[in-house]
C-alpha cells in the first residue's frame, strides 16, 4: 500500500512570500484500489504526486510505498512505481520503441522479454503505426500513449497517474481506462489525478478532494454524497470547494 503521513511542501517566493503548496495531507491507498486525488488547478495535487514519486523533496512529513520511505529509500521506491507526469517529459529525438527500450533496460528488462513487453504495449495502445517515428513528429495523443507505455513498461506494482487520458480521443481514453481497471483488479495500488469528473466517478474506489493544499474530504462516492447531499461527483466537488455552481466563478 501507499501511506501518506503529514506530507507538506512549502516554497519561498520573492514576491508572494511563504507559499504552502501542500499542507499536512495524510491518507492511505490500498493494493487493489484506485485512489483518486482531485482538485482545481493550483490545489497542490501535482506537487503531492511528485513528492510521492520522489521527484520533489517534502518540507515535512513523508510517504511509505510498499514498505519503503520516500525520503530514506528513494531508489527502492522508484523501482516499484510507475509515475506518469502531466508534462510527459519525453525525449523527442527518440522513437517510442527506442524510448521504451531505454526505460525498460533502466528497470532491469532486456532481450526477448523486453521486446515482447514493448510489443504488448504497442498492441494495447495501437502504436505500431508510429512506433519508429521520432517523438517530436507525433501528435499529442500519440505522445500521451508513449508516455503511458513508458510509465508501465516494467509492470510496476504501484502506479501514480497524473491526467492519464489528457489529449486522448474517446476510444483511446476508453482503452487507457480499461488498463487502469485491469491493473486494479490485478492487485496494483493506483493513485489517479484527473480533471474529468466522469472518469474519476467511473474509476475510483475512493476519492480525496484537495483544495488550497489541504484535503477537504475523503471517501467512497456514497460517503461523499452523504457529506454533501449531492449526487454527481461534479456537484460534490463544487460543494466541497465552497463554490456556488450558479455563479460564474473564475477563481
Amino acid at each position: 500500500m501507499i501511506e501518506i503521513k503529514g506530507l507538506t511542501k512549502i516554497y519561498q517566493d520573492k514576491k508572494r512570500g511563504r507559499i504552502v503548496a501542500v499542507d499536512q495531507i495524510s491518507f492511505a491507498a490500498n493494493d487493489g484500489e484506485i485512489f483518486g486525488l482531485l482538485g482545481p488547478n493550483g490545489a497542490g495535487k501535482t506537487t503531492a504526486l511528485r513528492m510521492i514519486a520522489t521527484i520533489l523533496q517534502p518540507s515535512a512529513g513523508t510517504a511509505n510505498i510498499g514498505g519503503h520511505d520516500i525520503k530514506q529509500e528513494a531508489q527502492q521506491v522508484r523501482r516499484k512505481i510507475g509515475f506518469l507526469s502531466g508534462d510527459m517529459g519525453l525525449y523527442h529525438r527518440l522513437t517510442p520503441r527506442e524510448l521504451l527500450r531505454f526505460f525498460g533496460r533502466l528497470n532491469g528488462l532486456n532481450g526477448g522479454g523486453l521486446d515482447h513487453r514493448i510489443n504488448q504495449l504497442f498492441d494495447l495502445f495501437d502504436m505500431h503505426s508510429f512506433a519508429d517515428s521520432k517523438i517530436d513528429s507525433l501528435s499529442t495523443g500519440m505522445r500521451q500513449k508513449t508516455a503511458i507505455s513508458r510509465t508501465i513498461v516494467h509492470d510496476p506494482p504501484f502506479l501514480i497517474l497524473d491526467e492519464p487520458t489528457s489529449g486522448l480521443d474517446v476510444p483511446t481514453a476508453h482503452v487507457v481506462e480499461g488498463y487502469i481497471r485491469n491493473a486494479r483488479d490485478a492487485g496494483k495500488c493506483i493513485i489517479l489525478s484527473t480533471h474529468v469528473m466522469e472518469e474519476a466517478e467511473y474509476l475510483c474506489d475512493r476519492i480525496a478532494v484537495i483544495h488550497q493544499g489541504k484535503i477537504r474530504a475523503l471517501g467512497a462516492m456514497e460517503e461523499l454524497r452523504s457529506m454533501t447531499g449531492k449526487n454527481r461527483l461534479r456537484e460534490i466537488f463544487i460543494a466541497l470547494l465552497g463554490l456556488d455552481e450558479t455563479k460564474n466563478n473564475h477563481g
